[in-house]
């Protein structure tokens, strides 16, 4: 389906960079009950594993050597830190498959995206608006849910330096900017799995086709990593540079690891969003 373009032949007063502006799209998108669902999951996590610690006692390993988890209780910040461990590898790639996934794939399920682009609103601004809400709520479920988690953490085990397992501690300042590091890091490399899943949303009628094929590649991509046969093949894995933001707490923080992740992340989400941007523009939209 083709769209008015700015010329003679347009209505008087049409400016195509005004259609469809990201405000509106915020607002629909945040008024949507997946939206509201995925924020409450986010925000009760924390409270889940307080309640688990709190039933099962102070964690503790069954060797002498000392992990993350087993400093939990420590601090709020050590909570914070353990919560973005536990759902950095899975849980928080959910909803960056479902906010970027299901944004373009939901309208042509409700048959409007073809009333958009009639509007008209023109193909790369549509995407632009979608693409930049989503990524925008996918760093939102990602602040929410160590933010929750440190308030909770604090309120549990008070305010104090952030433990580190291999000997040491950050002071609380130091802290939080490590936390937001790690935050950072972590967004940027979920930039592929966001990538995946606004192509397959731009290729699709079926919004949990798009959601599920980004969640399952991610999941392959997990397993892929765990072949050690794979040798320095899985350096080229997004999936081997998902915990590297570890190194950024630590007293003297690494980046080799973080800047070899991020540079494998956004080089593969370039290429699924230039993908993207190229294969909607040329498709026929009838739904």
């Amino acid at each position: 389906m083709s769209t008015l373009t700015p010329g003679a032949d347009t209505a008087p007063g049409y400016r195509p960079v005004r259609t469809l502006p990201v405000r509106v799209e915020l607002i629909r998108q945040l008024k949507r009950r997946r939206t509201l669902v995925m924020g409450l999951l986010l925000a009760v996590l924390p409270f889940v594993l307080l309640a688990a610690f709190a039933i099962g006692g102070k964690p503790g390993g069954r060797s002498s050597r000392i992990t993350l988890m087993d400093t939990a209780t420590a601090s709020g910040a050590n909570f914070a830190a353990v919560a973005l461990f536990v759902s950095a590898g899975f849980l928080l790639v959910i909803p960056v498959a479902l906010f970027c996934g299901d944004t373009v794939a939901s309208e042509a399920n409700w048959s409007s995206l073809r009333y958009l682009l009639a509007a008209p609103v023109p193909r790369v601004r549509l995407l632009w608006s979608k693409l930049v809400v989503a990524l925008g709520m996918s760093l939102a479920a990602m602040v929410l849910l160590p933010a929750v988690a440190l308030v909770a953490g604090t309120a549990a085990y008070g305010w104090g330096p952030l433990r580190i397992p291999t000997g040491g501690a950050l002071e609380p300042g130091v802290a939080l900017q490590r936390l937001a590091v790690a935050v950072a890091y972590i967004f940027v490399s979920q930039l592929v799995t966001a990538a995946l899943a606004f192509w397959l949303s731009t290729r699709t009628d079926a919004p949990l086709g798009a959601v599920g094929g980004a969640v399952g590649l991610t999941i392959v991509g997990n397993v892929l990593d765990a072949v050690t046969a794979l040798g320095d093949w899985r350096d080229f894995l997004p999936a081997h540079w998902q915990f590297a933001w570890a190194d950024a707490l630590q007293p003297h923080a690494e980046w080799a690891g973080m800047i070899q992740g991020a540079s494998v992340s956004v080089a593969y989400a370039l290429v699924l969003f230039a993908l993207a941007f190229r294969g909607f523009a040329r498709k026929d939209v009838v739904s």
